[in-house]
C-alpha cells in the first residue's frame, strides 16, 4: 500500500534521506532540520503524489488517506501533550504548501487551525492571554474564508478598518481581547452571508479543507504564471505540510522572523534578515509591520532606531546565529530561514536554499569553494546561468544627475528605467507593446506575479527586504525599491504623491535597487565591470566545458561585446541585416526589381564594396577565430519597397518608371513568402547574389594579414543537389578571388540544417558539406507548422495545458525537434566522422537546450553577444552533468 504521510519532529523522522521530489522541499527540509536534532514543531508531511492523485480523483481524497493523517495528528498530539479540538488545550496546526522547487507566496497556507467557538476560550485560558486568543481566532477566520472558502478578502479587511475606527485605533496591536472577540462576530456574520453556511466549527473538517485548498492552489492562476516564468512543470504537483502552530505574539518575550545565513542581494558572509516582536509570520512575509533588523550591524548601517534582535534577544539570538551555521555546514549552500520564538523559546519553521541575486550567488559560490565547503565543480553548478544576465547589462552612472524623489529599501539591486503604472495588468499590456514600465504598488501580492514579471522595475510603498516584492523581484533578476513609506500611492486614480510631488501614470522613472532610490526622468548608465568573482567562476566553467561558445553578430561591435564576453568565433552572421542599412537598401532593391541578371549584376557591384568592409570588421575583431556567414536568406518581400518614395528612389537608381518598379513588384508578390523564394532558392535562381557575397568574404579574408576562418553557410538547403549547386559557386569565386589576390585560405562551405527533410537526409546532405548548424529558430517552426511570429497567441495556453512544456521557441522542444537534431548529427557524422556540428537559433543561449546539445555531441553553440557568458556557464554545467 503506498505511503502518503511522513511525520517528522519529536524524535521522528519517517523522511529521513527521501527526496523533495517526495516530500517537497518544504517538507524534506523540516524532517532534514529534525533529524539533526534543531527545535522543529512536530507534524507531517502529505506527499507530492497524492497532489497528483487528488487531480486524477477529481479533487477528492481517497479513503485510504484518512487513516494516515489520523495517525499524522495523533503523532502531533503525542509529542505536544495537546489534543486537537480539545476545548480546554487545543492543538493548534498550521496547513502550509512545499512544491519540490521554492515557489514563494504563490500556493496557499492556513494558520491557527482548530480554532472555534469553543476552543478559543480555552487557549484564552491556557495561555492566560485573552487578547492573543481572540486575535489569533480573528486571523484564522479571515485567512479560511479567503483560502478555503474563496470569500472577497476585502471585505474582511473593510470591517477590521471600521473596527479600528469606531475605536479610534490606529494599528491593529492597540485592539484589546474585547475588540477582538466583537470583530470575530463580526467575521463569522459575514461567513454566513457571503457563503451561505456558517463557518465550519468541526476541526477535522477545517483541516480537510485547509489540505483541499492547498492542493487547489497548485493550479491557481499566479502559479501557473510562477510555473511558466521559471519552467516548473505543471505534473510536479506540490505537498501539504500539516504542522503544530508555535506562536510569535504572544507578547514581548515573542517574535517571528525571516533570515539568510549570507547577504542574498551582495553575498557578504554576515547574517541578513528582519524580525518582529509579537508577531506572526505573515506580519513579516506581507510587509503590513515594519520588520526590525536582525543585526546590530545592519541596524546601526541603516542608522535605524528600534533594536535588532542582537540587542532586544540576545540568548536566542545566540542560539538563532549557532543554528544558521550548523543548517549552512549541513546543507551545503546558504540558507533562507523562517523561524518563530515564543516565550523565549526558539522554533525553526523552514529551511531552504535562498533565492539571492546574480552577484550574490557568484560570490556565494566562490566563497564556499574558498572556503572548502563545496568544490569547484559544485559552485560552477550552483549558479543559474540564465541568472548572470542581471549581471551583464549596464547600471546607473553614479556621475549621472539625479532627481531623487523617494527613497526606500534596497530591495533588490540593479537598475532600471521605464513608465510608471499601477496596475499588474496595465504593466503587462505596456510591456506587450515594447514599452519599458515600473510596477508601482502600495504592496504586491502573488496576484502581481505577471506584472512583476512584465515590469523592468518593482516600486513597494510597504514591506521590507524579505517582503514578497523583494524576494520574487531578487529571484527574477528586477531592480526592486520597497518600503518607500512616504510614497502615498492611489491605484485607483493611477497616481503617487511625495509630498507635493506627483507621480502619475506615464512618467518616466528610474529605480536604482543597491540604493532604494527613486529618481524622476531616465538616468544613464555605465557597462558592467566583469572581474572579480565572475572572472574566477568563468575560469573554472572554462576549465570544465567541452562545447566551444560563438556568438552570433553581424557588426563589429557585437563582434567586440561577443569577443569580450568570451566568445569563441561567430557563429552565425546573418548577411541581411547588413543589407538593410540606409545607405545600401536602395542598391538591394535596385538588384531585387531588376528584370534580368545584366541589371542584378549592376546592383550588386554597388553592394560589393559595402559587403566587404562589413566582413573585414568582422574578421579583424574575431582575428583567428572560425566566422560563420550565412549568405543572404530571408524573402525578398522583406527588402521591397512599399512607399512612393522607396519606388522613386529606385527609379532613380535603375532608370525605370515607377509604373514599371511596381508591376516588377507585384510579380514577386507571394502569399507565403516565409516559405517561397528565399535561402539558397536565390542563390539557385539567381546565383550572381551568392557570387558577389562569397567574392566579398574571401576578398575581406585575404586582406588581413592574420587570416580568418570563414565558413560559408548556404541556408534552407533541403537537398543534397541544392548544396552542391551552391558550394560549386563558391568555390569558383574563391579560386577567381586566390588567383587574383595570389593568396590562399583555408575556408569551410556548410549549411543550416533548418527543414526537416534537411535533417532526414543528412547522410546525403554531409557528401558535400563540411559543416551543419542547426537554425533551431526555422527548424522549429517548420517541424511544429507554427508561425514564431504569430504564436504569442496561443502558446501561453498550450504551456498552461501542458501541451508543450515551455514555449518552443524559448527552450527547445527535444521530443520533436531535438529528435531531428539527432537524427541529423548521427547520420552526418555517419558520412563525414570528421563534421563540424553547431547551434545557432535562438536556443543556442538557453540552458536547458544546451543541455541537449551536449548529449547530443555537437562542437559548439552560438548565441547572442549578452548570453555568451550564459552560453559558457550552461555549457559547463551540462559537461559536469553528463559525467
Amino acid at each position: 500500500m503506498t505511503q502518503y504521510v511522513y511525520r517528522f519532529g519529536g524524535g521522528v523522522s519517517d523522511g529521513k534521506g527521501l527526496s523533495k521530489e517526495l516530500l517537497g522541499g518544504k517538507g524534506a527540509n523540516l524532517d532534514g532540520m529534525a533529524s539533526i536534532g534543531l527545535p522543529v514543531p512536530p507534524g507531517f508531511t502529505i506527499s507530492t503524489p497524492m497532489c497528483t492523485r487528488y487531480y486524477e480523483e477529481g479533487e477528492k481524497f481517497p479513503p485510504e488517506l484518512n487513516a494516515e493523517v489520523a495517525s499524522g495528528i495523533a503523532h502531533i498530539e503525542g509529542v505536544t501533550g495537546k489534543k486537537f479540538g480539545d476545548a480546554s488545550d487545543p492543538l493548534l496546526v498550521s496547513v502550509r504548501s512545499g512544491a519540490r522547487v521554492s515557489m514563494p507566496g504563490m500556493m496557499d497556507t492556513v494558520l491557527n487551525l482548530g480554532l472555534n467557538d469553543a476552543t478559543v476560550v480555552g487557549l484564552a485560558t491556557v495561555s492566560g492571554d485573552a487578547r492573543f486568543a481572540w486575535d489569533s481566532y480573528r486571523r484564522f477566520v479571515q485567512m479560511y474564508a479567503d483560502v478555503v472558502l474563496g470569500l472577497d478578502h476585502g471585505a474582511f479587511e473593510e470591517a477590521l478598518e471600521i473596527a479600528k475606527e469606531d475605536k479610534g485605533y490606529y494599528l491593529d496591536t492597540e485592539m484589546e481581547s474585547e475588540d477582538w472577540q466583537a470583530l470575530v462576530a463580526k467575521y463569522l456574520a459575514l461567513v454566513e452571508e457571503l457563503w451561505g453556511k456558517p463557518f465550519p466549527q468541526d476541526v477535522h473538517d477545517q483541516l480537510w479543507g485547509a489540505v483541499g485548498a492547498v492542493f487547489g492552489s497548485w493550479q491557481s492562476e499566479r502559479a501557473k504564471v510562477y510555473r511558466r516564468i521559471n519552467s516548473i512543470p505543471h505534473d510536479w504537483g506540490t505537498a501539504v505540510n500539516v504542522q503544530a502552530m508555535v506562536f510569535g505574539n504572544m507578547g514581548d518575550t515573542s517574535a517571528t522572523g525571516v533570515a539568510f545565513t549570507r547577504d542574498p542581494a551582495t553575498g557578504e558572509r554576515a547574517y541578513y534578515g528582519e524580525y518582529l516582536i509579537n508577531a506572526q509570520g505573515e506580519d513579516v512575509v506581507a510587509g503590513i509591520r515594519t520588520p526590525q533588523y536582525l543585526t546590530t550591524a545592519a541596524r546601526e548601517r541603516a542608522k535605524a532606531k528600534p533594536l535588532s534582535m542582537q540587542e532586544s534577544m540576545p540568548v536566542v539570538y545566540a542560539e538563532l546565529a549557532k543554528v544558521f551555521d550548523l543548517l549552512e555546514a549541513h546543507y551545503r549552500d546558504m540558507q533562507d530561514i523562517e523561524f518563530t520564538v515564543e516565550r523565549g523559546k526558539l522554533w525553526m519553521l523552514q529551511t531552504r536554499s535562498g533565492k539571492r541575486t546574480a552577484k550574490a550567488a557568484l560570490k556565494i559560490a566562490v566563497d564556499m569553494a574558498a572556503e572548502g565547503l563545496i568544490t569547484k565543480d559544485e559552485a560552477v553548478m550552483r549558479v543559474d546561468p540564465s541568472a548572470l544576465d542581471q549581471l551583464l547589462h549596464p547600471t546607473l552612472d553614479p556621475k549621472a544627475k539625479r532627481d531623487v524623489i523617494v527613497k526606500g529599501l534596497p530591495a533588490s539591486p540593479g537598475a532600471a528605467s521605464g513608465i510608471a503604472v499601477f496596475d499588474s495588468d496595465t504593466a503587462e499590456k505596456r510591456a506587450d507593446k515594447g514599452q519599458s514600465v515600473i510596477l508601482v504598488r502600495t504592496e504586491t501580492s502573488p496576484e502581481d506575479i505577471h506584472g512583476m514579471h512584465a515590469a523592468k522595475g518593482i516600486l513597494t510603498a510597504r514591506g521590507g527586504m524579505t517582503s514578497h516584492a523583494a524576494v520574487v523581484a531578487r529571484g527574477m533578476g528586477r531592480p526592486c525599491v520597497s518600503g518607500a513609506g512616504s510614497l502615498s500611492i492611489d491605484a485607483a486614480a493611477k497616481v503617487a504623491r511625495v509630498g507635493s510631488r506627483e507621480i502619475r501614470e506615464g512618467d518616466m522613472l528610474t529605480l536604482d535597487g543597491s540604493t532604494g532610490e527613486v529618481m524622476a526622468g531616465e538616468v544613464a548608465t555605465i557597462q558592467p565591470e566583469l572581474s572579480g568573482d565572475f572572472g574566477t567562476l568563468m575560469v573554472w566553467a572554462d576549465g570544465s566545458r567541452r562545447m566551444k561558445v560563438r556568438a552570433n553578430a553581424e557588426t563589429p561591435a557585437d563582434a567586440k561585446v561577443a569577443r569580450d564576453f568570451g566568445a569563441e568565433g561567430i557563429g552565425l552572421c546573418r548577411t541581411e541585416h547588413m543589407f538593410f542599412d540606409a545607405g545600401r537598401i536602395t542598391a538591394v532593391r535596385e538588384m531585387i526589381l531588376a528584370e534580368d541578371e545584366k541589371g542584378r549584376r549592376v546592383a550588386l557591384a554597388k553592394l560589393l564594396p559595402e559587403q566587404r568592409a562589413d566582413f573585414v570588421g568582422l574578421f579583424e575583431v574575431m582575428a583567428g577565430l572560425p566566422v560563420t556567414i550565412r549568405l543572404l536568406d530571408p524573402p525578398l518581400h522583406e527588402f521591397m519597397p512599399h512607399a512612393e518614395a522607396d519606388f522613386e528612389d529606385v527609379a532613380k537608381a535603375t532608370g525605370l518608371t515607377v509604373d514599371m518598379l511596381k508591376r516588377r513588384a507585384a510579380e514577386l508578390h507571394e502569399f507565403n513568402p516565409m516559405l517561397g523564394h528565399r535561402g539558397c532558392r536565390l542563390g539557385v535562381t539567381y546565383p550572381e547574389i551568392y557570387e558577389m557575397q562569397a567574392r566579398a568574404i574571401f576578398e575581406a579574408a585575404c586582406d588581413l594579414a592574420v587570416s580568418p576562418i570563414p565558413e560559408v553557410m548556404v541556408p534552407l538547403v533541403a537537398t543534397k543537389r541544392e548544396l552542391e549547386l551552391m558550394k560549386a559557386v563558391i568555390d569558383r569565386t574563391a579560386e577567381a578571388v586566390f588567383a587574383e589576390r595570389g593568396k590562399r585560405i583555408d575556408y569551410l562551405v556548410g549549411t543550416m540544417i533548418e527543414l526537416p527533410r534537411a535533417a532526414l537526409k543528412a547522410g546525403e546532405i554531409a557528401e558535400v558539406g563540411a559543416f551543419f548548424s542547426f537554425g533551431t529558430n526555422d527548424l522549429t517552426q517548420t517541424t511544429l507548422g507554427v508561425s514564431r511570429d504569430d504564436a504569442a497567441r496561443f502558446l501561453g495556453v498550450y504551456v498552461d495545458q501542458g501541451i508543450y512544456e515551455r514555449d518552443p521557441f524559448v527552450s527547445l522542444d527535444i521530443d520533436g525537434v531535438g529528435e531531428l537534431v539527432q537524427i541529423a548529427a548521427d547520420r552526418g557524422r555517419a558520412t563525414r566522422p570528421d563534421i563540424k556540428l553547431g547551434i545557432c537559433g535562438e536556443h543556442g543561449g538557453d540552458p536547458a537546450s544546451i543541455a541537449f546539445c551536449e548529449k547530443v555531441g555537437l562542437d559548439y553553440v552560438s548565441a547572442s553577444p549578452y548570453r555568451v557568458p550564459i552560453a559558457r556557464l550552461a555549457a559547463a554545467q551540462a559537461a559536469l552533468a553528463t559525467g
